[in-house]
């Protein structure tokens, strides 16, 4: 068990450090604040979302013509975008680990792809990488919806809010992708196997945080209360019922005393 400690540790330790939620101080200021804040507040989570710009490096790495940017970039943007609005406006919600460690995966599927792994390892082609990049698309604005809805929204401008929010994110994506292309095409001309290298990284960190969110899953405290109090409220069920049936008892018993006792009266 030490071992296993040790082993899982540093990873649990990393993605601690590394975990973008809504702060507490964020979601006070956000009471109320205006649309300009919400439009930060996106962009914010989009720039500090490490999990979301592993997976856009990965849609890039091999991209060098703008036009072919432009459509895979387009694709996710309409994926997240429909899920993050109309998941927020209609409060549906789901556990944010397990959305998570859906977005975890698909950081691993990206570099798995990029590696050319379904022809080397299951001798078939990649399914449409644009339509794969909107459907993870899809499930990333899922996992922006669910911090999106750790905050009050109210119902004043609730549509306005959301789509500042989702504007944001967009900006902080642009921001993103203009800082790590030209990083990219600089590494990928100064070394020869930093293809190789780098998506065997990619995957390993998805791997990483794949870990850590079903980890949180597992420990968090919201799962954990959802049993204990089942829990709690059968042993007070079972408390109640022993001292029902003693009294019963003791009242048929008497019942019978009294009855015998009427009936030697009668007598």
């Amino acid at each position: 068990m030490k071992k296993m400690t040790a082993i899982f540790s540093p990873i649990l330790i990393w993605g601690f450090i590394f975990a973008h939620g809504v702060s507490e101080s964020d979601k006070a200021e956000m009471v109320k604040g205006g649309l300009m804040d919400f439009f930060i507040l996106g962009a914010k989570h989009m720039i500090t979302g490490y999990d979301h710009i592993l997976f856009l490096i990965g849609v890039i790495f091999f991209l060098t013509r703008f036009l072919d940017i432009a459509k895979f970039i387009t694709a996710f943007t309409i994926g997240h975008s429909i899920t993050l609005i109309f998941a927020t406006y209609y409060e549906i919600n789901a556990n944010y680990y397990l959305i998570d460690a859906v977005i975890a995966f698909s950081v691993i599927y990206k570099g798995f792809e990029n590696l050319d792994g379904f022809k080397r390892w299951f001798s078939i082609e990649a399914p449409n990488k644009v339509m794969m990049v909107g459907i993870f698309g899809l499930i990333h604005g899922f996992g922006l919806s669910t911090r999106l809805q750790q905050i009050e929204l109210g119902h004043h401008h609730l549509i306005s809010k959301i789509l500042s929010f989702n504007g944001g994110v967009d900006i902080g994506q642009i921001i993103a992708l203009i800082i790590a292309f030209p990083l990219l095409l600089v590494l990928k001309k100064k070394f020869e196997n930093i293809s190789d290298l780098s998506n065997k990284i990619l995957m390993f960190a998805g791997t990483l945080l794949l870990i850590f969110q079903l980890n949180g899953y597992f420990t968090s405290k919201e799962n954990i209360e959802l049993v204990e109090p089942e829990k709690t409220e059968i042993n007070l069920i079972d408390s109640v019922k022993e001292p029902v049936k003693k009294d019963t008892h003791t009242h048929k018993h008497g019942d019978k005393k009294h009855q015998n006792h009427d009936h030697h009266g009668d007598h």
